[in-house]
């Protein structure tokens, strides 16, 4: 080990988790607004501070009129529970599983909901045959999995004349594609994600469609306080002008509010995603320079520019955990092992608050920490 070069260079920022993720560029908590913070959430300026929060996802996403914003308990999980359980159950579902986000989709139609979806499944780094989709049903989606580096290409496979609603748990993909969102009925994510905020919030996206199934079906199952969105037959619209179902952190709503004006001062949602794709670019070029390394999802088409999965030549478990430890001893990167459900590899996040810099920088990296783990096994 001792004739294994060290690299001169370290990332600035080695924050490659795939969530929660790097924090913007110049972030520090001092910046945050703090009038807020010890006050109300149902105050005028708590309030005020969540719709201004609301507004400013509408303008970086670009998201229409036609579909509502409201920010709910949960994470994303919650924001897609939330969806699953007040919305499902009135016509047949199909759920879409590349990964093990939209696996645990199946797992809540099929044993919680007591459903019987049509599941199409696929191995991690492929999709499942998309035009086979049965659109007369309910399609449950996951954008960009994160935790397999596969996305859909785009939505020109969802289809206009749809009978059923397509829910797409985006949260790895908003803020990083062009969303179609004439394509998406119900939309969720979080901002520890692309926007680099803090946990413990999901963000519900409505579109028309959504709407008129939430005021015209009532599902057969009991629904929990944090997931009710009806109130007497129509939809509760304070929900979606900054009044949230339970208390929120107005902390996070403060740190996200941060993320979203730094999105708008890089010219919004072209800004953020310019920014993923170089950074997905220069990681390309680091594996297309080393034939141990390789990409999980063969297909570019498909490939995430966010959560990018990689496969060590070689590799089990055991031997990326040192991997990785290796590199975060030397500060060099942080938490870049693979999901655990995932198969044995690496998983680099790409999003907009990464610098492409510090991507340039991890590929030297990468090589130490390969041969530093080789030559100990």
């Amino acid at each position: 080990m001792t004739d294994i070069t060290v690299p001169a260079r370290k990332p600035a920022r080695p924050h490659f988790s795939s969530g929660p993720c790097a924090k913007p560029p110049g972030y520090a908590p001092e910046k945050l607004a703090t009038e807020s913070l010890g006050r109300s959430h149902r105050a005028k300026i708590g309030k005020s501070r969540l719709a201004y929060c609301i507004d400013l996802m509408r303008e970086v996403l670009k998201l229409p009129d036609t579909h509502r914003i409201g920010i709910v308990p949960g994470s994303d999980t919650g924001a897609f529970e939330m969806a699953m359980w007040t919305m499902l159950g009135a016509r047949d579902v199909t759920t879409l599983a590349w990964e093990s986000f939209g696996e645990g989709w199946v797992t809540d139609a099929v044993k919680q909901l007591k459903l019987e979806p049509t599941v199409m499944r696929a191995d991690y780094g492929q999709l499942p045959d998309l035009d086979k989709i049965d659109w007369s049903n309910d399609v449950l989606f996951t954008w960009n999995g994160t935790t397999s580096g596969v996305r859909v290409p785009d939505g020109e496979w969802i289809p206009d004349d749809r009978e059923g609603l397509s829910f797409a748990d985006s949260t790895s993909a908003v803020f990083a594609y062009d969303i179609p969102w004439d394509k998406i009925d119900v939309a969720t994510f979080s901002w520890q994600k692309v926007l680099g905020g803090e946990g413990g919030h999901g963000v519900l996206i409505l579109g028309p469609r959504a709407v008129e199934r939430l005021e015209t079906y009532t599902p057969s199952w009991p629904l929990p306080k944090v997931f009710r969105l009806v109130s007497k037959g129509k939809l509760a619209e304070g929900v979606f002008k900054g009044e949230t179902i339970n208390t929120p952190s107005m902390l996070a709503v403060e740190d996200a509010i941060f993320a979203l004006e730094w999105a708008r001062s890089l010219g919004g949602l072209e800004g953020l995603m310019a920014r993923s794709n170089a950074n997905a670019h220069a990681l390309d070029k680091i594996v297309a320079e080393r034939d141990w390394l390789s990409h999980l999802a063969v297909d570019s088409g498909i490939r995430s520019k966010t959560s990018v999965c990689l496969s060590v030549e070689g590799a089990d478990a055991d031997f990326i955990k040192k991997f990785a430890a290796v590199l975060e001893k030397e500060d060099a990167a942080y938490d870049i092992a693979g999901y655990r459900d995932a198969p044995p590899g690496l998983r680099i996040w790409c999003g907009a608050t990464v610098d492409t810099a510090d991507i340039e920088a991890l590929g030297p990296w990468l090589d130490y920490a390969y041969a530093v783990t080789k030559a100990a096994a």
